[in-house]
């Protein structure tokens, strides 16, 4: 085998097999059922689409490696969009020049690290289950932005904001472009850092590493607020992509960001996964719900399959996984 091959199966790994089974089956099914299906309109609609799901995802696969959850995800995007909009009217609304977007971008991207911290904070020194504690922390937030909000929209953005949102770069979408950005980001964090070594330990066995030596809170601190940090970048494009800010958007994605890390090869219970499985497992839900639209299905249709899918992963996964056990003991036996 090629040196070539054996580093990119080091960059995928063998949670890139799904993936890719489920994007082939898709492309086939669909591609028969709509004579539309395999255009440039279709890709060009996925890509404009799949950055803040994908954004939130990565957000929301850092503390699933570690055998933890942050629901806050979609709502700390959310008060992280706010306090851009807030920056923006301060300075002028419409008006407002390019230092006050460059200024609401770090308040955004601090608000949304403060949140993935104090998560990280609680999770890390009282041990409670981080679902319980990301929950709490996803009702605050949400109730917070409700009562600065009175639960209505924020717009009046100015107009060079747009491009971010909506514009292209060599026929590549920003957001895209910004997404790919995030991925490339979080490989390196998770292959190529300490952190990310630590990460995956750390979701194996805690109490393993805790024991060899290496401060754990810090580590889990640090990725729920990283996850934070990656919250606030798709509250950033969701405003520009939007033009506005509410609490509930995005809303129904918090699931859907689960089940993209789960059909991605990431493990539920931490330890396993690499980011790039994440991606086409993004890319295969996005085609699923373009086609589904394109043979004239109800968009709630979408969210019934996306739900049977996660079963079916789950299903197939212990599969694999029980054949593999009965594999070993029979070659044992030998």
């Amino acid at each position: 085998m090629s040196p070539q091959i054996k580093r990119l199966q080091s960059y995928i790994g063998p949670e890139m097999a799904g993936p890719l089974a489920a994007l082939i089956a898709v492309i086939i099914i669909f591609g028969f059922a709509s004579p539309r299906f395999l255009s440039s309109a279709t890709f060009g609609s996925v890509a404009f689409q799949l950055p803040e799901l994908g954004l939130l995802s990565l957000a929301m696969m850092l503390p699933i490696l570690t055998g933890g959850l942050n629901l806050a995800v979609t709502f700390t995007a959310n008060i992280a969009g706010l306090t851009l909009a807030w920056t923006l009217l301060y300075f002028g609304g419409a008006d407002a020049g390019p230092g006050a977007f460059i200024a609401g971008c770090f308040l955004a991207l601090a608000v949304g690290a403060l949140s993935g911290l104090i998560i990280g904070i609680v999770v890390a020194y009282t041990k409670a289950h981080p679902i319980l504690v990301s929950l709490s922390m996803m009702i605050f937030v949400r109730g917070l932005g409700e009562f600065l909000t009175r639960g209505g929209d924020i717009s009046g953005f100015p107009a060079f904001i747009q491009p971010l949102g909506h514009g292209s770069v060599a026929g590549i979408p920003i957001p895209l472009l910004v997404l790919c950005a995030g991925v490339a980001v979080w490989h390196i964090v998770l292959q190529k850092t300490k952190l990310g070594f630590n990460t995956y330990m750390i979701g194996s066995n805690i109490e393993a590493v805790r024991y060899s030596g290496i401060n754990t809170r810090k580590v889990v601190i640090l990725v729920y607020t990283l996850s934070g940090a990656m919250c606030a970048v798709a509250g950033i494009i969701m405003l520009s992509r939007f033009n506005s800010v509410r609490v509930g958007h995005g809303e129904s994605y918090l699931l859907i960001t689960v089940l993209a890390c789960f059909l991605g090869g990431v493990n539920p219970f931490g330890g396993f996964g690499k980011v790039i499985p994440v991606f086409v497992a993004l890319i295969v839900l996005q085609l699923l719900s373009s086609g589904l639209n394109l043979i004239g299905a109800n968009q709630h249709l979408a969210t019934a399959v996306w739900g049977i899918l996660l079963l079916s992963v789950m299903v197939l996964r212990w599969v694999a996984t029980h054949l593999t056990f009965i594999n070993h003991k029979k070659s044992q036996g030998r």
